[in-house]
């Protein structure tokens, strides 16, 4: 059947097949497992797309229409190779503090909440949002898969729960149950969850997946036997722990985890160039940094304290959903005045959004609109202020990047997410400063080779040593990227390397490999038969 005549009959078709995954907890993998199962459907035949109908996270997305989502649905969207939208993910909770978010609609801002005001008032609502939406991906796409939040078996949620079960319900979807082995008492987790369930969820439920198990998989089997006896449900495989998987993480939870791993790698220690990035308490895209991590000149480091500081040839201010408070946190720690000595020594720093709002001399919040602060002083590095604004602006862009007016420009792509809007001094300071980003919207059919309409962005010195911009992503940039990795590497009298390192790529084989690593550990056709499907049925 060809394309058109696919698509013409699919009206006459039935909405996608939906399957969803499940957690026993947070952080069990149910986002890479959602998204191994978008990538496998996809290299099957499959038109598939991800759905998570409400996501927290302070990790998220711009998509091309200029909307945000959670990172990971975009992720998920890349491993079907199609665009991501806001029907992937039609509610965003970004954490605005210790029991508040701000909501996040269909991309677009709503307004923040607390806990109880948002379960109260606005979730009844919610679950009409997410049908329609879910609803829209199953009249274009063959398979969808939808990803679960936290756990199911939270008994004091479970009355306005729109993730979960309830959304099972609604989506008349299968559900695979992922639990974590490699945090222990993996049996026991599975076995409690069903137990809090009610009989009609348990029956939803077709199987189990044990995730980051490492060993022997035959000493496991005695306890994988007594499972499915007890609760008369397969285990549909046991998923190997994945090492260096180069895709990004669902939230901050995983940065403690993940660079534990590589502070253990000797090699690491050995690299040239020494890159502490402050772990602020309100991280936000800290997935910005993912491409230093696989850079073999690098060695990338998290610090939270003064005492960690080392010796570091660079340091970089990443994004805060609170920029104020993790200023003021800044100097509390002593961290800022480490900062402000080091670029005072002619070190490199680097600010990227919330990071780059510290750069400047003052932050202003008058309208509250990240923080009760009203103000304080920042980090002055630059001369310029930063006001917070009502209006979010979310934009892809593309241009180039030229950290002084010396080097050659380098093309790049990214998206900013910020309410911040920044005002320079114009005084005799601002002849010190170099705007190295020139820059346009990016839309589906942009130009890039046109450059009437680009704009500066950024800041940077006359050296190019210390720089801030709003755009995330830029260092996923890899001829950016290396050009000012080398410049690290000209200050301590080492060699050029070539930018050898394609993110992208390896993004994709990482997306394939992750397909290859569930098709050869889980029983697939047991999933497509929870589809009501075979493998040998695609289009």
């Amino acid at each position: 059947m060809s394309l058109n005549e696919r698509e013409c009959s699919k009206k006459d078709t039935l909405p996608a097949r939906t399957i969803m995954i499940q957690g026993t907890a947070s952080d069990v993998g149910k986002s890479l497992i959602t998204a191994a199962l978008c990538r496998v459907f996809t290299n099957d035949g499959w038109r598939t797309a991800p759905f998570k109908s409400q996501n927290m996270s302070l990790n998220s997305y711009v998509t091309w229409e200029g909307k945000e989502i959670g990172r990971a649905q975009g992720m998920q969207a890349d491993a079907c190779g199609i665009l991501a939208t806001t029907d992937m993910n039609p509610i965003l909770l970004k954490p605005t503090g210790e029991m508040s978010s701000q909501v996040v609609v269909h991309g677009e801002p709503l307004r923040d909440y607390d806990a109880s005001e948002y379960r109260e008032n606005y979730l009844p609502a919610a679950g009409g949002i997410v049908r329609e939406a879910l609803q829209r991906l199953r009249e274009t796409h063959d398979i969808v898969v939808l990803e679960g939040a936290g756990s199911p078996a939270e008994i004091n949620l479970k009355d306005r729960d729109i993730v979960n079960m309830r959304m099972a319900e609604w989506a008349d979807a299968p559900v695979i149950l992922a639990a974590d082995i490699d945090r222990g008492g993996v049996f026991a987790s599975i076995v409690g969850t069903l137990e809090l369930l009610e009989p009609e969820e348990r029956d939803r439920i077709g199987g189990f997946i044990i995730n980051k198990f490492r060993g022997d998989v035959s000493l496991l089997q005695p306890g994988l036997d007594w499972l499915e006896a007890r609760t008369g449900k397969p285990v549909i495989g046991v998923l190997p722990f994945m090492p260096g998987l180069e895709l990004e993480d669902e939230d901050s939870l995983s940065l403690s985890k993940q660079h534990a791993y590589e502070q253990i790698d000797a090699a690491n220690e050995m690299r040239e160039l020494d890159i502490a990035v402050i772990r602020l308490p309100r991280i936000s895209n800290f997935t910005d940094m993912d491409p230093l991590r696989f850079e073999k000149d690098v060695r990338l480091r998290y610090i939270e304290h003064a005492e960690q500081w080392g010796y570091p040839d660079a340091v970089i201010l990443p994004g805060s959903k609170n920029t104020i408070e993790d200023m003021i946190w800044l100097k509390e720690t002593g961290l800022a005045a480490c900062v402000q000595k080091h670029a005072a020594g002619g070190g490199a720093v680097v600010g990227i959004c919330g990071g780059y709002e510290m750069l400047g001399t003052r932050l202003y919040d008058p309208l509250h609109v990240e923080s009760m602060v009203n103000e304080t002083d920042g980090l002055g590095l630059f001369p310029f202020e930063v006001r917070f604004a009502a209006k979010k602006r979310t934009v892809r862009v593309a241009g180039t990047g030229q950290l002084n007016k010396r080097s050659s420009p380098a093309r790049i792509e990214g998206y900013e997410i910020h309410m911040g809007e920044v005002i320079w001094h114009h005084d005799k300071t601002s002849i010190h400063v170099h705007r190295p980003f020139q820059v346009k919207e990016q839309r589906l059919g942009t130009d890039l080779n046109a450059t009437s309409s680009l704009t500066p962005e950024g800041a940077s010195s006359q050296d190019g040593k210390q720089w801030g911009t709003f755009i995330h992503g830029i260092l996923h940039n890899d001829n950016f990227r290396r050009l000012w990795l080398n410049r690290l590497r000209e200050a301590k009298g080492l060699s050029s390397l070539p930018a050898d390192l394609r993110f992208h790529e390896r993004r994709e084989a990482a997306f394939d490999r992750l397909a290859e690593h569930a098709s050869r550990y889980l029983n697939m056709p047991l999933i497509y038969g929870m589809l009501g499907q075979s493998k040998e049925g695609k289009p």
